[in-house]
């Protein structure tokens, strides 16, 4: 399918949101290496950081622990989600005033398509530009913005020139630009799919037009027609202006590590009924389909594992705790984190209006 190049798409991120947010309310922590994450001593995880503490090797995800002995002067502050949220909510008001057609990915992120709006004569790098300088003056914080024909381009382009910065890539400078781009910036490709490309002499997006649809597919899979349009450029995903969900899940990270099976086992019951509450709030609208766990050990390597919901089944806390024991048997080594969760059917697209039983109701309990 050819590429749609008459549309136009911008990318909206902003740059280091929540940090940004913390510097707008104290602005002493302007310049400073600091970050909004948990505690090191009870387990915490960096949730973001400032870009002061990203030069020092701080990245998000990295565990406090971790952060600190890269950056002792780190200053880990804990999260004010009612902060992020209204910040989030000013966000998405000022994009409103653009377009209709938003896909939010996060409260800090999204796409809008601006093809034929006649705001700013229609120029969407100044359309970009004006959102940029709202969102400074109306919210007290920097976005990036990418622009270009479509999704997958846009975002690249956002990326390009952080923090507070804007990349325009026209529909003349897709070919040149998308050449020399490198695998890793390619959506879908993980560090897995990388290191196999690479194998492959395949670093940037000039080197994967080399080989066919059909080469491409053999060693890829399904994703490999994907691939060859992405090195191209070609991206004719729509807008997703109703993001639903595809899966539910609540996790744990524990103070000290959990030693054996039976302490494992004491963590199910509790972890359920915390699943079980959020998903008594949008079970009118989704099935669950499959259960899944997973296990974090001591070491950060971790192991997953999922099963079909049968119509049948009516004691999950069973065959979670049956999950738990397998997934934990796979590494039998101390755990630091624990998680459950179901993968999703949107009753809604599917028309599908039935029920799987996920919980069982004995006496008022899940």
């Amino acid at each position: 399918m050819a590429e749609n190049t008459s549309r136009k798409i911008l990318h909206v991120d902003a740059d280091a949101f929540y940090c940004s947010v913390e510097e707008r309310d104290d602005p002493t922590l302007k310049g400073r290496a600091f970050a909004v994450g948990g505690k090191a001593e009870r387990r915490g995880v960096i949730a973001t950081c400032s870009y002061a503490a990203r030069k020092e090797g701080v990245r998000s995800a990295m565990a406090s622990y971790r952060a600190l002995k890269e950056c002792p002067e780190l200053l880990i502050l804990p999260a004010r989600f009612d902060a992020y949220k209204e910040a989030s909510r000013q966000l998405h008001t000022i994009f409103q005033r653009y377009t209709d057609i938003i896909e939010p990915l996060s409260l800090d992120e999204a796409f809008l398509d601006v093809t034929g709006i006649e705001h700013c004569r229609g120029s969407g790098t100044l359309m970009a530009r004006e959102i940029m300088q709202t969102v400074k003056d109306e919210v007290g914080i920097t976005v990036s913005v990418g622009v270009a024909p479509n999704k997958f381009l846009a975002k690249v382009a956002s990326d390009w020139n952080k923090p507070n910065g804007i990349c325009v890539i026209p529909p003349e400078k897709v070919e040149d630009f998308v050449f020399e781009l490198p695998v890793e910036k390619l959506h879908g490709v993980g560090k897995v799919t990388a290191e196999k490309m690479h194998s492959k002499g395949i670093v940037t997006c000039g080197m994967l037009r080399q080989y066919s649809r059909l080469e491409l597919s053999r060693w890829f899979g399904s994703f490999g027609e994907r691939l060859w349009d992405l090195a191209r450029g070609i991206d004719n995903r729509e807008l997703e202006v109703d993001r639903r969900r595809k899966s539910l899940s609540v996790e744990h990270t524990f103070d000290h590590d959990l030693k054996n099976e039976q302490a494992i086992l004491a963590q199910v019951r509790p972890l359920l009924e915390d699943l079980g509450k959020r998903y008594q709030k949008i079970n009118s609208e989704y099935s669950a389909t499959k259960r899944f766990v997973k296990v974090k050990f001591a070491d950060f390597t971790q192991t997953t594992l999922e099963e079909t919901i049968e119509r049948e089944d009516q004691k999950p806390e069973a065959h979670y705790r049956d999950m738990f024991v397998k997934a934990w048997e796979r590494g039998g080594k101390p755990v630091r984190l624990l998680g459950i969760g179901v993968r999703l059917l949107d009753l809604r697209i599917s028309g599908q209006m039935k029920q799987l039983e996920l919980f069982e109701r004995r006496r008022g309990r899940l």
